[in-house]
């Protein structure tokens, strides 16, 4: 395998899980981990990847550049287990807030139709879907409207949820650290997700483990206002998990 073919191979591993790791890939290709780092160096240098600590993610562009259901199909095992799970913190005849994007979208379908609910969201997908259901009072925000990621932002929307308070709010975010804290690919969402931390009472942050360690372009918050953090076990992002675990009531790796 030459060198063109290695990086195919390893962008492609990189879109089916989220993350590499220089162990892995160095094992898999049977070279030393320093011609893996070089590797990965000139893909992020093209824009293809974000190196980590003993890896790479998908780079913010690549990313970006993802419509929806693209963005669904990336790391889906990961989004399902951590749906699965923070479905399983959902009570009959709570309300929740869930903000725009594909994990919270995923855990809004794994929602038993016979539980009863109200629903406040500025996702037009989650909305459109809960709709559906007699047994869901369902709350979209009104405001101005991204037509490409589907979701409702401005001062129409913030006036509107200034008027809800939630049980239970389920927070997708694009990136998570401690430095930076929670990182939104989007501004004109920053200020709605802001304000849904605010009118929650357990706040969860529904992430896999490719959103850790990662700053996106605008932040939502600090990391010390979140409750939950539900994550996929990852060993590269163990020490970021460490770092986070004392800021959050529980942090929790599937």
């Amino acid at each position: 395998m030459d060198v063109f073919e290695r990086k195919q191979k390893i962008l492609e591993i990189l879109q089916r899980d989220g993350r590499v790791k220089v162990n892995e890939l160095s094992s898999l290709f049977d070279i030393s981990d320093v011609t893996i780092r070089m590797d990965l160096a000139d893909l992020e240098a093209k824009g293809m990847l974000s190196r980590i600590h003993g890896g790479a993610v998908s780079s913010y562009k690549s990313y970006y550049n993802m419509n929806m259901q693209q963005r669904l199909s990336t790391n889906q095992e990961q989004k399902q287990a951590i749906a699965r799970h923070i479905v399983g913190m959902i009570k009959d005849y709570d309300t929740i807030m869930l903000n725009a994007g594909t994990t919270t979208l995923t855990v809004f379908r794994m929602i038993p139709e016979k539980m009863n609910l109200s629903i406040v969201t500025n996702s037009v997908a989650i909305a459109l879907e809960a709709g559906a259901n007699p047994n869901f009072n369902v709350v979209l925000l009104g405001g101005t409207v991204n037509s490409k990621y589907q979701f409702i932002y401005g001062d129409d929307a913030i006036a509107q949820l200034n008027k809800y308070h939630a049980d239970k709010l389920i927070l997708s975010v694009d990136g998570l650290t401690l430095a930076n804290g929670l990182t939104t690919f989007y501004d004109r969402e920053a200020e709605i997700d802001r304000l849904m931390l605010s009118h929650a009472a357990t706040r969860i942050i529904a992430a896999d483990s490719s959103k850790l360690g990662r700053t996106a372009f605008a932040k939502i918050s600090d990391i010390s206002e979140v409750d939950y953090i539900v994550t996929n076990q990852d060993d590269s992002a163990r020490e970021e998990m460490e770092q986070l675990r004392p800021m959050v009531q529980e942090i929790i790796t599937l």
